[in-house]
């Protein structure tokens, strides 16, 4: 168990994680606290985010919860002011929270672009800009990126979503090729299709989720649990040496 402790273990690391209210956040969040790490949540919803701390507090460990629309870039600005003034530079970034409207792409409006840009993207970029620097400075730290089938594929009615999740994957690489040297290991994680609150309309029709199950090598789709030991391996010692890669966590979806 030492061993374990060792390579996995957070204890006396913060991190911080976007859209740790739900779904796949939710998960990591919790996974991350049970691991040792001290867990910042932000998320526009404060009544779910309670009660995300409060089942980090059950497990013994350390919640905190900042309510902010990450697709308003003065609401990430003082998001990240609270969080370096009133709980310290983070170890480990997690950027989960997002934005998916899905109008054909014919109907695709200035405004749905802007949005889903600005949720996907650009919150992603300032964040990374305001802590990754900060972790190469002390010598270690990790971003994590949750991404898309849609970043390398094209689906349905998926135009703003796929394009901003598909510059994700290349910030990603570049923030690896910018900080890793110094300790930052920067990687992301693609998720097949997965039940949480964002896909809802998907998983209203049984037929398309029969399909996308039929195609996976497990047999099923996707669940927020599968992603929470996968979140503690990157921002731990284990990943040391993983850095500008995507992490494809769709059992075998893509394989396909």
């Amino acid at each position: 168990m030492s061993y374990l402790h060792e390579v996995f273990g957070l204890h006396g690391r913060t991190a911080v994680v976007t859209g740790g209210s739900s779904g796949i956040g939710r998960a990591m969040a919790i996974a991350l606290g049970r691991a040792g790490a001290r867990v910042l949540l932000v998320a526009r919803r404060e009544a779910p985010m309670a009660e995300v701390v409060a089942e980090l507090r059950g497990f013994g460990a350390v919640g905190h919860a900042i309510s902010a629309d990450l697709a308003d870039r003065a609401a990430v600005a003082a998001v990240i002011d609270k969080i370096i003034g009133g709980y310290g530079e983070p170890d480990v970034l997690i950027n989960s929270a997002g934005v998916n409207r899905r109008p054909p792409l014919d109907a695709l409006t200035v405004d749905d672009w802007d949005v889903t840009l600005a949720a996907n993207l650009t919150a992603p970029f300032l964040l990374g800009q305001a802590f990754g620097p900060r972790m190469a400075a002390r010598g270690w730290g990790r971003i994590i990126n949750v991404v898309s089938q849609q970043a390398f594929r094209a689906y349905g009615n998926s135009g703003a979503y796929g394009a901003a999740k598909a510059g994700l994957v290349g910030l990603t690489r570049s923030q690896a090729e910018a900080w890793s040297r110094h300790g930052v290991c920067c990687n992301a994680i693609a998720p097949g299709v997965v039940h949480t609150p964002l896909t809802e309309p998907v998983f209203a029709d049984p037929a398309t989720v029969a399909r996308h199950a039929a195609r996976t090598m497990i047999g099923r789709n996707g669940v927020p649990d599968d992603f929470g030991a996968c979140a503690v391996f990157l921002a731990s010692a284990a990943a040391v040496a993983v850095t500008g890669q995507t992490l494809f966590v769709d059992g075998g979806y893509s394989a396909t």
